[in-house]
């Protein structure tokens, strides 16, 4: 499992350029079929749009499409995918809707409203790096709580679930790069009296 960059959530913006109205949108998706289903519900809410360019990537399959949509062929679908790629993002959808504004642009003009449309779109869903994580539990005595929470920060752990019944139970998810060192220190600060038991792994967004 490797690390990747997706968004947040649904994210939009908009800027007006000669006249023309450009409305940037970006949502996360894991399929296709989400993607799609994203662009139609962005082109029926701008039936009258001049154009509604899209792109979108996929980490399943490396998918990658775009559409110009009316508008000269590489000057529009182009620039928005490239403002995915650029920056990594996948498991992602960007609609940039164009109203034109009786001026025209310029093949340019065109490339670089599109990007600013898809940029400013993407900015506003947040990037977020996802990174490989297992998820621990673990049971230890209260005499031990307070080295146990002093280490937990230190391998960027995230505290999912505690328990303080006879003993403290705690369920705590980690980067994976980080789970054998906190093992070992773990182990070190208890006397090896605590025993995590791995009970998932998954992709999560860890704060720095």
């Amino acid at each position: 499992m490797q690390p990747y960059t997706t968004l947040a959530g649904y994210g939009t913006d908009e800027f007006v350029e000669k006249r023309s109205r450009f409305i940037g949108y970006a949502a996360p998706v894991t399929t296709e079929a989400e993607a799609v289903d994203f662009i139609a519900r962005i082109r029926a809410l701008h039936r009258e749009a001049s154009h509604n360019v899209y792109a979108y990537a996929l980490r399943e399959g490396q998918v990658r499409r775009y559409s110009d949509d009316g508008e000269p062929q590489g000057t529009a679908g182009v620039p928005v995918l490239d403002v995915l790629q650029k920056q990594e993002i996948v498991d992602a959808v960007v609609v940039v809707t164009r109203y034109f504004g009786g001026t025209l642009l310029g093949a340019g003009g065109l490339v670089r409203a599109y990007t600013e449309g898809a940029s400013i779109a993407v900015r506003a869903a947040r990037p977020r790096r996802m990174q490989p994580c297992t998820v621990l539990e673990l049971g230890i005595e209260y005499p031990q709580y307070g080295r146990v929470s002093y280490l937990l920060p230190q391998y960027r752990a995230v505290t999912l679930d505690s328990d303080f019944g006879a003993a403290v139970r705690l369920r705590v998810m980690l980067p994976d790069g980080q789970v054998a060192p906190f093992c070992k220190e773990l182990a070190e600060a208890t006397g090896g009296a605590a025993r995590p038991e791995e009970r998932d792994h998954l992709y999560a967004e860890i704060p720095d």
